[in-house]
C-alpha cells in the first residue's frame, strides 16, 4: 500500500504573495516613463548609450574603444576620429520603500482581508510590495527593498534573479512594527543610497511634516529617479467617523493616550486630512511623480489593477 502523500508546505513569507496575487500580476506590466540605467535589454529606454537601433550622438574615440565603431564617414569628412553612441534599452532598477513606523500598524473596522485576516496598514503595505516585486521579476527587471521608521531598518540591494522575490518576501515577513517615524529625513537618506537612476516606490501613511516629506521627495526627482507613492490610509483615518467619547492610543508612542470628544474635533480633522493630502498630490504632480492614494478597506487586486491598468 502506497504511503499517504502530503501537501508541501509554504514557507510562511509566501502567504504574502498568494496564488490570487500571482494570477492578477502575471497579466501586467510596468513600462517605465523616464529613462533608466541597467544592464539588460528590454523594454525600458536608457540614458547609457550602447548599439541599439536609436542613434544618439557622437563622442570622440578613447584608447579601448572597439574600432569597428569608429563613423567612417565623419573620419573622411573631418578627419576626426568618433564613435557612434545609440540610445539603448534596458532593464530598470526599483526600489520599494516600504514604511514600517508604529502608525502603520493600524487596523480598521472596514479593513481588507487576506484569508479572512484584516490587513494593517503595515500588512497591506507587505502585500503590496510583494505582488510589485514579484511584477518586476517577472519581466526580467531588478527590484530591492527597504523598510524605515525612524531609521532605516533593512535594505536590500536590487537583483533580478528569480529568488530575490522570495529574499523580499523573507525580510518583508520578517519585519515587525516599529514607533515613531521620520519619514522626510529617513527618505533622504534612502535617496542617497540608491546608486543608479531607476523607479523608486514609496509606500507609506506619511505621517510627518508635509514639508519635510515634499522636500524629501524632491530628492529622488533631483536624483532623477521615477517615483510611484502609495499613500495608504485606513477608511477611519479618512472619514472619522467615531461619534461617542474614545480613547486614542498613539501608535508611535509619542503622546500619552487621549480621550477626545470625537464630535468637537471633527471637522478640523477632516479639513487637515484634505489639505494634507492635496499637499502632497499636488507635490507629486508638479514633480510628475505618480501620487497613489490607497483606502485599505479596497480589496489589493483593485488598487493593482487600477493603478496598474491607469498607468499602461
Amino acid at each position: 500500500m502506497d504511503s499517504p502523500q502530503h501537501a508541501l508546505k509554504l514557507p510562511d513569507c509566501m502567504k504574502l504573495l498568494p496564488e490570487e496575487t500571482m494570477g492578477v500580476m502575471r497579466r501586467l506590466e510596468w513600462y517605465a516613463r523616464k529613462r533608466m540605467q541597467g544592464t539588460l535589454s528590454g523594454r525600458h529606454s536608457s540614458p547609457d548609450k550602447g548599439f541599439s537601433a536609436e542613434f544618439a550622438e557622437h563622442r570622440e574615440y578613447a584608447p579601448g574603444d572597439d574600432p569597428k565603431n569608429l563613423d567612417w564617414k565623419v573620419m573622411a569628412k573631418s578627419d576626426r576620429h568618433v564613435i557612434k553612441q545609440y540610445i539603448e534599452e534596458t532593464n530598470l532598477r526599483t526600489m520599494m520603500v516600504v514604511d514600517v513606523s508604529g502608525s502603520m500598524e493600524y487596523t480598521g473596522d472596514e479593513a481588507a482581508q487576506v484569508d479572512a485576516v484584516p490587513l494593517s496598514k503595515l500588512a497591506y503595505a507587505k502585500h503590496l510590495a510583494a505582488a510589485l516585486s514579484y511584477l518586476f521579476i517577472k519581466q526580467g527587471d531588478a527590484v530591492g527593498l527597504t523598510t524605515f521608521d525612524q531609521e532605516v531598518r533593512s535594505f536590500v540591494r536590487a537583483g533580478s534573479r528569480p529568488s530575490q522575490v522570495r529574499r523580499i518576501l523573507q525580510e518583508l515577513h520578517e519585519t515587525k512594527a516599529g514607533k515613531d517615524t521620520d519619514c522626510g529625513a529617513v527618505l533622504h537618506r534612502v535617496a542617497e543610497r540608491i546608486p543608479k537612476r531607476g523607479v523608486v516606490v514609496v509606500i507609506s501613511d506619511l505621517f510627518d511634516d508635509p514639508d519635510k516629506i515634499i522636500e524629501a521627495l524632491h530628492h529622488f526627482d533631483y536624483r532623477q529617479h521615477e517615483l510611484v507613492l502609495f499613500h495608504l490610509l485606513a477608511e477611519e483615518e479618512l472619514t472619522f467617523p467615531f461619534k461617542k467619547f474614545q480613547r486614542f492610543r498613539d501608535l508611535e508612542g509619542v503622546a500619552e493616550m487621549l480621550r477626545i470628544d470625537p464630535q468637537a474635533v471633527r471637522a478640523a480633522y477632516l479639513e487637515k486630512v484634505r489639505n494634507f493630502v492635496k499637499r502632497i498630490d499636488g507635490a507629486c504632480g508638479k514633480m510628475r511623480a505618480d501620487y497613489v492614494p490607497v483606502n485599505t478597506k479596497t480589496p489589493l487586486r483593485d488598487t493593482l489593477l487600477r493603478y496598474l491598468g491607469g498607468r499602461k
